[in-house]
């Protein structure tokens, strides 16, 4: 049986091919695993999902999903120059764009989440953007900023209030779940972003 051809990662002391698929088995043990953010000081923009799914449990990779939109959707925007596989992902570092989470930790929906457990990371992103010092930061997802934040009235767009110094966008999830957006829009809301933040 001939092996398939594709990208591998290291992840903890496991090697993923891009290609493969993991079992009900391998994603259920994946369930409350961290992954590394993809960060560097002075980034233009800093992503910031939810928390990991059980698919970048298992891979290690954010937005690893097959059918989740972020990749796809950074490119039509204009942040990359060509479509990244997700076992890509520190290359985001060279065009100035980094990926952390509220939430380390690997669930099947974002629902299955604490409250307190958003709270505790809207205070683990401001020290990291008072650590890294990102220009901008962009939340991916809007019930989550509202919740992290204490913003329930809070919209999608620029913020009035910022982290710190840096400037606070809040952009629609790019899970392929969130049906409120074609990839044609969701890239849209992203160009804009791009375009307005300077990002």
């Amino acid at each position: 049986m001939g092996r398939a051809h594709g990208r591998e990662s290291i992840c903890g002391s496991r090697i993923v091919n891009s290609q493969a698929r993991p079992t009900r088995a391998e994603l259920a043990a994946a369930a409350d695993r961290g992954i590394k953010d993809v960060i560097a000081p002075g980034l233009r923009v800093l992503f910031v999902g939810i928390n990991p799914g059980l698919y970048s449990g298992w891979s290690g990779h954010h937005f690893a999903r097959p059918g989740n939109r972020f990749w796809p959707t950074l490119h039509a925007a204009g942040f990359t120059p060509r479509l990244l596989h997700p076992s890509e992902e520190r290359e985001l570092l060279a065009y100035g764009c980094g990926i952390t989470n509220f939430v380390n930790r690997a669930t099947a929906t974002a629902a299955e989440l604490m409250a307190d457990e958003l709270v505790a990371g809207g205070e683990r992103l401001l020290r990291i953007v008072e650590t890294y010092r990102p220009r901008t930061v962009a939340v991916l997802g809007i019930t989550a900023y509202r919740t992290a934040f204490a913003r329930p009235k809070a919209a999608l767009g620029r913020q009035h209030e910022s982290l710190g110094d840096t400037p606070l966008w809040v952009l629609p999830n790019p899970s392929g779940l969130n049906a409120h957006y074609t990839p044609a829009a969701l890239a849209e809301v992203f160009r804009t972003f791009r375009e307005e933040a300077g990002a």
